[in-house]
């Protein structure tokens, strides 16, 4: 009988600017208040990259720098690379290739994945395969986004949600019964309009219109976004436990994109889960995009124990969303 090789997680890493951005200064820039803030998306204060020579790529690395000393990984042992990001330092030049140059990362390739807010499941999904199938014995999966570069600061209803970071997790193959076991993954290009950066691609390339219309910033429409994300990202857990004949009560914790407070919230409720099974770290960060769920993993990995049953969720631009089933195991070092 053949033996199921799962990759399983076992080693993270996370990285957060130092420069704290709270509502309190946010209420200096835009016409905006700590109690309106903090009741309708639960953040208090996110973090940012000010450092004009801090790239996506820096945090990245240092999120994989700190998995690596924690886990005493030598570099020279890791394949593959996979960034997700929507904020890549080059349009040409993959922040993959910047990690693995900063990193020192002799023997490995790098690549990125774009899918906004889902992009670290869909980066893991993909790492996963690489393990399972043995072409990889060991990748590093990225989420990290520097959202300050694409964010506008005078307009309110997006400038308060999204901050700065990175988070990194490193697969390995195991053939014990943990891992990860099941994603269920769903797009729809029609919702494009209701979360998108509009120019700066191949379809607006950069011009002084581009620029005067600051369409190189994040355009957000809330409520159409609000619930098509608690749908989706409800919809597709109850799809990977109907798959994997999971009752929810099996289920440890579930940890999910970091967009919203009163998202995470809906999720969880309707779900059925208990609120401390719900991790959440949305306060202090806010959305940091395809860093969420890594950062989440790295903030509350001492809580995991080893055979505990994870659903990841997320739900963001494209319209993308998802979940993932995997059951932790145990990190090295520990």
């Amino acid at each position: 009988m053949r033996i199921r090789k799962n990759a399983v997680i076992t080693g993270v890493g996370g990285y957060v600017p130092e420069t704290v951005l709270s509502n309190h200064d946010l209420e200096t820039m835009v016409d905006t208040n700590e109690e309106w803030i903090v009741s309708r998306t639960g953040i208090r204060e996110r973090r940012i990259a000010n450092d004009v020579n801090m790239a996506t790529s820096d945090m990245a690395t240092i999120a994989l720098l700190r998995l690596m000393e924690n886990g005493n990984v030598n570099p020279d042992d890791i394949d593959c690379v996979i960034v997700s990001t929507s904020t890549p330092d080059y349009v040409m030049v993959s922040t993959g290739s910047m990690v693995c140059e900063k990193a020192g990362l002799k023997n490995a390739w790098g690549i990125d994945t774009n899918a906004a807010c889902s992009g670290f499941l869909y980066a893991l999904t993909l790492g996963a395969s690489m393990i399972e199938s043995g072409r990889c014995k060991r990748v590093v999966v990225i989420g990290a986004d520097k959202n300050s570069s694409i964010i506008n600061y005078k307009d309110r209803n997006t400038c308060i949600l999204f901050g700065d970071g990175a988070g990194a997790v490193l697969l390995e193959q195991t053939e014990e019964e943990v891992g990860l076991i099941d994603s269920f993954f769903r797009t729809d290009g029609s919702g494009k309009e209701n979360l998108i950066v509009t120019a700066g691609g191949s379809k607006y390339p950069a011009t002084q219109e581009t620029l005067d219309q600051k369409l190189h910033y994040v355009r957000q429409d809330g409520r159409v976004v609000f619930k098509a994300a608690i749908q989706g990202m409800t919809d597709t857990c109850r799809e990977i436990l109907r798959a994997n004949d999971l009752d929810i009560k099996q289920i440890n914790y579930l940890i999910p994109h970091q967009a919203n407070l009163r998202i995470i919230q809906a999720v969880g409720e309707q779900l059925g889960l208990t609120e401390s099974q719900v991790k959440v770290n949305i306060e202090r960060y806010g959305n940091t995009t395809a860093a969420t769920i890594p950062l989440v993993l790295w903030d509350f990995k001492d809580d995991f124990k080893y055979g505990d049953k994870l659903l990841l969720t997320a739900f963001g631009a494209g319209f993308s969303w998802g979940a993932t089933y995997l059951k932790w195991g145990k990190l090295r070092g520990k």
